[in-house]
């Protein structure tokens, strides 16, 4: 991974990539030990992403500006 990249789209990309280099298996190993790594850390770095986005879009907010979470077993209706 040469550059740090923020942008979740770009990471996967790049992430994609690198499971396609791995799959097709005509990487050296000491590479493909470092396209596994970075790919981890990708893989990570987007989870928590994932993660927070979720939790973002999980709230309600009342007309107050109270923001109540969703219970995730009932999406109608926010937990008590």
């Amino acid at each position: 991974m040469s550059a740090k990249k923020n942008n979740f789209e770009e990471q996967l990309v790049e992430l994609q990539k690198i499971v396609t280099n791995l799959e097709n298996g005509n990487v050296p190993l000491d590479d493909a030990l470092k396209q596994f790594q970075d790919g981890v850390k990708l893989s990570r770095q987007l989870d928590q992403k994932l993660t927070q986005a979720e939790e973002t879009v999980a709230k309600l907010i009342d007309s107050d500006g109270t923001e109540h979470p969703l219970d995730p077993n009932d999406a109608s209706a926010p937990e008590e």
